[in-house]
């Protein structure tokens, strides 16, 4: 574990440490996002009175608010600032469950297919990767997203030298002569193919399902809040079944949440078409009972362990215990961090919100 991120998990978990064991139920919360194709439905939702609407259905407040930083977004929940947050799969792992934080899957919004590339400037393949630099965010799903892929072809990180990148200056890199490959997500990926000298070799419709995009909540939170979570369940799968329609009232709301995002409607569309949105509450459900989500978070752990985000006291990559809706579990039983719930999803499924 590097110096930075050690000094960030130490601190985050004396913060956590400092938590009141039992959160107190309460009728005002905060909700942090940031910008991605899979989260832009939440700032929807917001100003078009969505999460106003089901907040006081159930006689609560909801802020919601954008962070233009995704990791300080995650470290800001994982501080207690927010009571949910978006962030992937594999990052509630590493960050608020590493640092002590229980935490709950309350949505599965979707899962990346196709919009986390790794892009080449010279190669048509993945193994033509070999021996360059690659500039990615580091220890990020971009970072997972390379290792699963060097796996595919008989190579490892040691084939390649990983430059750390802030996602801000990515696009900017790749247009200098010294990047000569880069791991990233939309809208970065689309800007970057855009330009002549840009092949992606390799993309997480690829590993389909493993990079997964949340809303998350802390657990103790949602135990003594369920309104909260009714309502955030409520307002979600609204948004959800507006913006999944072709009818002018679906591309209003894609319009709008292409714009906040930095393009535009058509732009907006190509993004989802590479993502898996899981518009249907019942089909997010059925994910998260799926005998391959387990089997998904274990390759996340696994690699997490490898990369030193479980923490300097993690003897293995079982160190932090998930568990699942369906019963199983993975990893340290008493030290479960990090859950996935399917019972708020399965009452807007069955429209019992």
């Amino acid at each position: 574990m590097n110096a930075l991120k050690r000094l960030l998990t130490a601190s985050l978990v004396t913060l956590a440490a400092l938590t009141p064991l039992h959160a107190q139920a309460k009728d005002s919360f905060r909700l942090a996002w940031s910008i991605y194709v899979g989260w832009m439905p939440w700032d929807y939702a917001d100003k078009a009175g969505i999460v106003k609407k089901w907040a006081d259905k159930y006689g609560i407040e909801i802020e919601v608010v954008q962070i233009n930083d995704y990791v300080e977004s995650i470290n800001q929940f994982t501080a207690g600032e927010f009571d949910a947050c978006v962030m992937t799969n594999m990052d509630a792992l590493t960050i608020p469950a590493a640092s002590g934080v229980d935490t709950t899957a309350l949505i599965v919004g979707d899962f990346s297919n196709g919009n986390d590339a790794v892009i080449l400037k010279e190669g048509k393949s993945l193994k033509d990767i070999k021996g360059l630099p690659v500039n990615l965010v580091e220890l990020s799903v971009s970072h997972y997203l390379l290792a699963r892929g060097l796996e595919s072809v008989g190579m490892s990180e040691k084939d390649v030298s990983v430059i750390n990148t802030s996602d801000a200056d990515m696009v900017a890199a790749y247009g200098t002569g010294d990047v000569k490959a880069v791991v990233t997500w939309n809208p970065l990926v689309s800007e970057i193919l855009a330009q002549p000298n840009a092949t992606a070799v390799f993309n997480s419709s690829q590993i389909p399902g493993e990079i997964i995009d949340t809303t998350m909540v802390n657990s103790e939170t949602l135990a003594a809040n369920p309104a909260f979570a009714k309502a955030l369940t409520g307002a979600w799968y609204e948004t959800m079944s507006i913006m999944a329609k072709d009818d002018a009232e679906g591309k209003k709301a894609r319009s709008m949440m292409a714009e906040a995002s930095g393009t535009d409607l058509a732009g907006y569309d190509a993004q989802l078409a590479a993502t898996k949105m899981f518009y249907d509450a019942q089909k997010a459900v059925e994910f998260v009972n799926s005998a391959e989500l387990p089997k998904t978070m274990e390759y996340v752990a696994k690699f997490s362990f490898d990369h030193g985000l479980l923490g300097d006291g993690a003897a293995d990559a079982g160190f932090i215990g998930m568990a699942f809706p369906n019963g199983k579990t993975f990893g340290d039983k008493g030290n479960v961090k990090l859950r996935f719930t399917d019972s708020y999803m399965k009452m807007a499924a069955e429209g019992k919100l």
